[in-house]
């Protein structure tokens, strides 16, 4: 390849950048100057933290104030159909200002921040990772993620099951029914929208396994709880799961 073509490759590709990219971060409105920035600029990113919050150990629900994690008054009068479940962040700052740019602006190539950022903040948390042998992604109803363009939360678990060095598993836990949005129902409304609305297809493949449930929010926990009951009810040995922000 001759120098001039390089060049005028390289002109296309920065060209195209610009098309596909806005040109100012999309959180603090600074100019994307630096390489590599991409919709939200480098310091907005550097302040992109997780929480010290105690949690409960079962669904991972934070507490208030300081204290040693242990299990909420939920979990110890039932618990769920996963095992555990971890946030990296609350739902607030600079995490809530990307999940929306990454959910409902459109910008998926923000996946690779929240799945990096999932990974530095839960590293430690070897009783999430440990044994785990495939990862699922939460499902949309297909009509949902057609309008959407995507499934956030199956480009997360992608990443994720990369870093890992883990099989996706994606396509075999489905949502079959649309619901309600969710953003508007209090925690027993939620409960009673999805149930149901998940199920496991058959020859899914993963009896007898431990496998990663991966989401975006985490508000209640319905949708982890009924995608984890439909894993389990397929023979799913044990559910764990991961989400980015807790509200």
């Amino acid at each position: 390849m001759t120098s001039l073509l390089a060049r005028r490759l390289s002109c296309w590709g920065k060209l195209g950048e610009l098309l596909l990219f806005p040109s100012s971060c999309q959180v603090c409105e600074a100019l994307l100057e630096k390489p590599g920035e991409r919709v939200v600029c480098r310091d907005c990113l550097e302040k992109l933290e997780g929480t010290d919050s105690p949690f409960c150990l079962c669904c991972g629900r934070f507490f208030a104030g300081a204290g040693e994690p242990h299990l909420c008054a939920d979990c110890l009068g039932k618990r769920p159909p996963f095992t555990k479940h971890r946030s990296a962040a609350r739902y607030d700052g600079i995490a809530k200002d990307i999940i929306l740019l990454y959910k409902y602006r459109g910008f998926a190539v923000l996946s690779g921040v929240l799945a990096e950022f999932v990974m530095r903040s839960l590293a430690r948390e070897e009783d999430i990772w440990s044994g785990v042998e495939a990862v699922v992604p939460v499902p949309l109803h297909p009509a949902k993620e057609k309008s959407r363009g995507f499934n956030q939360a199956r480009l997360l678990a992608k990443r994720l099951a990369k870093y890992r060095n883990l099989p996706l598993l994606e396509g075999r836990l489905v949502k079959v029914r649309q619901t309600d949005a969710q953003t508007s129902l209090d925690a027993r409304a939620r409960e009673t929208n999805l149930k149901g609305a998940f199920r496991v297809k058959k020859d899914a493949g993963i009896k007898g396994k431990v496998v990663l449930l991966v989401d975006d929010v985490y508000t209640t926990g319905s949708t982890i709880g009924e995608c984890s009951a439909a894993l389990k009810k397929a023979g799913v040995k044990e559910v764990r799961a991961v989400t980015v922000a807790q509200a």
